[in-house]
């Protein structure tokens, strides 16, 4: 299989041209370095089945040739993190919705299978936990700029699902929760990469909020497992899947694990939202998946539990 993957050498992405060409796979990553990082992939480069081309999906020459020469597209590139999509809202918005419009179009000419990464964000604040692929989306208002990306990726879902249904190009859309592991960086607001620096560090851990709101965190490894189980399966397409864990902990919790596991000499502070990101900032109390819907089709089962993905997390920081 030749598999081609925007974003990719990102968090997430390099993971998964890992474990495509550990599995025998050819690989060809496209990323504008924007929130990638060469070094994410510069393990991979003398693989004689991958290859890197940096640059922008909407370079449209060049995409529509990489999309030719791909049977598959995992199309991760966006705007990621709560830091950057509050900071730069016009950004964020035209990075995800017109990068994922090119990318649809040009997989539509050969009728390449395109799986859309989305997130848990668009559930926005529904409290229908746990969350529901079927479930309504409750988004906040259009001037709490918080709510662009989830906005910006409930596009993405609806334009992929218009092209699978008008166009017939197949399509799979996934909507992760939480993923974390080595490699991934605390640059645009991620909290468990942020934690674990600022503990290393001596330093206060920064807690957003009260520390109340409850989360799930699933290991990029059974996340990257997710997508290929999908791939594999021809009744995925033209459907949406949860993709993450189920197992919850309170921010604060999670800061208390963090400051045992990285030496303890750290203290733990709350910060305000309004001071952490903007004036009235929203966040969700809960945010939980019900993975019955990709585990009933693929047999999709997270095996690696918080402790063990800490655990892993902190011993990268210090080999780092």
């Amino acid at each position: 299989m030749n598999a081609f993957i925007t974003g990719g050498a990102g968090f997430i992405g390099s993971h998964l041209a890992e474990a495509l060409l550990a599995a025998g796979h050819h690989v060809t990553v496209l990323d504008n370095l924007s929130t990638g990082a060469m070094e994410n992939i510069e393990h991979l480069k003398a693989h004689p089945g991958f290859r890197y081309v940096i640059d922008s999906v909407t370079n449209e020459p060049v995409l529509a040739e990489l999309i030719d020469g791909a049977d598959v597209v995992f199309h991760l590139a966006a705007a990621v993190g709560v830091k950057l999509i509050v900071e730069a809202p016009v950004h964020t918005i035209e990075t995800n919705v017109h990068g994922t419009e090119v990318v649809l179009r040009h997989a539509n000419k050969k009728k390449k299978l395109v799986v859309i990464a989305s997130t848990s964000e668009v559930y926005g604040k529904s409290t229908d936990v746990p969350f529901r692929e079927d479930a309504d989306l409750v988004l906040g208002p259009t001037t709490k700029h918080r709510w662009a990306y989830a906005c910006s990726k409930a596009i993405d879902e609806f334009l992929a699902l218009a092209y699978w249904k008008e166009k017939k190009l197949p399509v799979i859309i996934v909507r992760f929760f939480n993923t974390v592991g080595p490699r991934q960086t605390g640059r645009y607001g991620m909290v468990i990469p942020n934690f674990v620096r600022q503990g290393l560090a001596g330093q206060p851990l920064t807690v957003h909020g009260d520390g109340t709101q409850r989360r799930s965190f699933c290991y990029v490894g059974d996340v990257v497992e997710a997508l290929q189980r999908l791939v594999a399966e021809p009744r995925a397409v033209g459907e949406v899947f949860n993709v993450g864990n189920t197992q919850e902990i309170s921010i604060m919790a999670l800061a208390e694990k963090v400051r045992d596991l990285t030496g303890g000499r750290s203290e733990i502070v709350t910060i305000p939202y309004d001071q952490a990101y903007e004036a009235g900032f929203e966040d969700m109390p809960r945010r939980v998946p019900d993975l019955a819907k990709i585990s009933h089709l693929v047999g999709y089962a997270p095996e690696v539990g918080l402790d063990e993905i800490l655990t892993r997390v902190v011993d990268h920081f210090q080999k780092t």
